[in-house]
């Protein structure tokens, strides 16, 4: 079957691109991982243990494996998995726009 993968930031930089398409022999997104994983050695999506790393995020067709069956989620040709690294956000400054003032403003 033929799978379309996209990467995200430091997944993408340890594949080299944005979007790789290929035949895929596997069954689940599990398996699909398991040979990404051994094939770039800076995609580190694994604990020992064999779970997923806390935070990451992995999309079949747009939703969150999360929400379907986990690792054990099925593959189907044409299918598109996306991959997303944990994300730390926000600057830890409330948005200026909303008050009009700079943060600085605002603790005068």
């Amino acid at each position: 079957m033929e799978i379309e993968m996209r990467f995200f930031a430091n997944f993408r930089d340890a594949v080299g691109q944005k979007t790789v398409t290929r035949e895929f022999d596997g069954e689940t997104v599990g398996d699909l991982l398991q040979d990404l994983a051994a094939e770039y050695p800076g995609m580190d999506l694994f604990e020992d243990d064999g779970s997923l790393r806390d935070f990451l995020t992995i999309m079949k067709g747009g939703k969150d494996i999360a929400h379907q069956e986990g690792l054990d989620t099925p593959l189907e040709d044409g299918d598109t998995v996306s991959v997303f690294p944990p994300v730390a956000g926000g600057s830890g400054r409330e948005d200026q726009s909303k008050t009009g003032l700079s943060s600085r403003a605002q603790q005068q």
